[in-house]
């Protein structure tokens, strides 16, 4: 049984010592294949490509295409890189690899995500270096690793969301099969692996596809990172509904998260993001979880019929993160102007509904209305988050939550997360209290890279700490050797007395989640809670389960003790910044749940 998922363009190992190329080129009169023994013509077919069956390229060879000025580039589907993006690619046999776990992948609603950037949550920012990670997450009760995109993009050290070849994972992290290692690895430990995916754009650097194929971009529209992508175009269409099957096929993968869905444009009868939802289903029978990030707040992608998914599976719930922030930390500026007023009532109604905006005028967006009604979704079609890469990397000097807020708000909202319907997600470190930041990270050159310092700096010059100029010079630059490695996480600070307590509190929460929680979350219930109250730093609020137990979630943000411990039966409480046994009273900083079973 093969592994290789078929693809249209790329190049694809034939299994008698050729392999096939293909390139999609309809600006070239001629093309040729460079292998080291030298340039191959290759074959010009309908519409604008090109193909070429040869044994000159071995597994492991280099190759490229030559262009009819002489101009060399990469293929835009390699499945690796022998070096940079500007450099040829690498034939790659997806079979090669012996998969040792046998895998049946996880139910949706055992959700854990712990949110991974490969270069940074190891000294050495490998594949293979993580592997050794992976029993420390498996152990306090992450159940998925989501891996921050790994197409390749320009340079040595970025985020990823600048790929520019989307069937290569970044040379910089391992090979492919360094990959299918770590995914192995983690599904040994239980764990599932998401890989976070960007089809709303290419990067600046090392995208060639203009040169040979104008028509694959969209010369009337622009995305905020340039020229808006032609999805429209069979050509075009078959290079990003073919990726994500690829992804799933080739590296064993158990879902997706699609990046900045809103920027994806696509005037086909058939939506891009449908198509490439509905083929998901059509090819795979074991559970393969997509979800999407999208500031519309919208619902129409994430159909549920039978409890199941019919497209998407869960959107992420940036509402959520946007009014406990305020909450935590005292911001107010940028897009929390929206989160500010009525903040209990939103906390509410975001742990309650989902989306806090269902509809409503968003100062955030000139007071026009932002969001759908998402009160018949299951609450597990949200994505809940107290930060991730982009709430932390996207301030000035990437600082984490446990830096802008006091420790008792912090484990507040780590129960609450924890604790409540929605799946949670963690960002690195957060689980032993990592202080150290995660800035933004890239590694360009020249023009390029000057540019992209002073558009980074610009970006804050509205916020009040950095109205005057040279305040905006203190902002670390993105492409310093030593942005990148301070944003690094410390192993070591696990070790330490306080980073044992923020484990035990982080495997207890959870231990109490997998027991009591996730056998009663199902795509069919909870769909809405209850508000009980929400005034003054006091949020209850209670959800009615699929067995028809009520749990409910007792919140104080304030000092104060506020009243008696609620009737239940009490499964987590914690106060003060401690797990606590048994509570005698809602003291202050605390989050009592508990359970009326059915």
């Amino acid at each position: 049984m093969t592994n290789a998922s078929p693809t249209t363009w790329g190049a694809t190992v034939l299994g008698d010592g050729r392999a096939r190329f293909r390139l999609w080129a309809p600006d070239e009169t001629a093309l040729k294949l460079r292998t080291d023994a030298g340039d191959l013509p290759m074959n010009r077919i309908e519409d604008g490509w090109f193909e070429l069956v040869t044994d000159a390229v071995p597994v492991g060879g280099s190759y490229a295409f030559v262009l009819d000025d002489g101009f060399v580039v990469p293929d835009p589907a390699a499945r690796a890189q022998a070096g940079d993006v500007h450099g040829p690619s690498r034939l790659v046999d997806p079979d090669a690899y012996v998969w040792k776990t046998e895998w049946a992948g996880r139910p949706w609603r055992e959700t854990v995500i712990y949110e991974m950037h490969v270069g940074t949550f190891t000294p050495e920012g490998t594949f293979r270096a993580a592997i050794a990670k992976l029993p420390h997450l498996a152990a306090i009760g992450i159940t998925a690793v989501e891996v921050l995109p790994l197409a390749q993009f320009g340079g040595r050290r970025g985020w990823g969301y600048d790929g520019v070849l989307l069937y290569a994972p970044h040379e910089c992290y391992g090979t492919p099969d360094d990959f299918r290692a770590f995914v192995d690895a983690a599904h040994a430990e239980g764990l599932m692996v998401f890989l976070d995916v960007v089809y709303n754009h290419f990067g600046p650097d090392g995208n060639y596809l203009g040169k040979y194929a104008k028509e694959f971009f969209d010369a009337g529209r622009h995305t905020p990172w340039g020229a808006a992508i032609a999805f429209d175009n069979p050509a075009v269409r078959a290079y990003f509904v073919e990726n994500p099957i690829y992804w799933l096929t080739e590296f064993r993968l158990d879902g997706l998260r699609f990046d900045a869905i809103d920027h994806i444009k696509d005037p086909s009868e058939e939506h891009i993001l449908r198509m490439m939802a509905r083929k998901v289903r059509e090819v795979f029978d074991r559970p393969v979880h997509l979800h999407t990030e999208d500031e519309r707040n919208v619902v129409f992608l994430h159909p549920y019929e039978g409890g199941k998914p019919k497209l998407f599976t869960a959107e992420w719930n940036d509402d959520y993160h946007n009014v406990i922030h305020p909450i935590a930390t005292g911001d107010t500026e940028g897009y929390y102007i929206d989160f500010t007023e009525h903040r209990w009532e939103k906390l509410g109604r975001a742990l309650t509904e989902g989306f806090i905006f269902q509809g409503e005028p968003s100062k955030g967006h000139s007071n026009e209305p932002r969001g759908e009604d998402s009160r018949d979704q299951p609450l597990i079609a949200c994505v809940a988050f107290n930060q991730n890469h982009d709430q932390v990397g996207n301030r000035a000097f990437g600082e984490r939550l446990i830096d802008l807020s006091e420790r008792e708000m912090v484990v507040v909202f780590t129960a609450v997360l924890l604790l409540s319907p929605q799946i949670p997600l963690l960002w690195m470190g957060e689980e032993w209290g990592e202080t150290n930041p995660f800035c933004f990270f890239c590694d360009f050159d020249g023009e390029l890279a000057a540019a992209v310092r002073k558009g980074r700096r610009n970006e804050f010059s509205k916020f009040d700490a950095f109205i005057d100029p040279d305040s905006r010079e203190d902002i670390p630059d993105p492409n310093a050797l030593s942005t990148f490695e301070a944003s690094r996480v410390d192993w070591a600070k696990a070790g330490t007395a306080e980073g044992r307590a923020w484990l035990a509190l982080y495997a207890t929460l959870l231990g109490v989640r997998s027991r009591e929680i996730v056998p009663r979350l199902t795509g069919e219930a909870p769909k809405v809670g209850k508000v009980l109250r929400a005034e003054d730093g006091v949020v209850d609020v209670s959800w009615t389960l699929a067995d028809g137990s009520v749990m409910s979630m007792y919140i104080n943000m304030t000092t104060e003790d506020v009243g008696p411990v609620p009737e239940g039966e009490v499964l987590a409480a914690v106060a003060g910044g401690e797990l606590v046994a048994q509570p005698t009273s809602r003291a202050g900083h605390s989050v009592i749940l508990t359970l009326d079973r059915a």
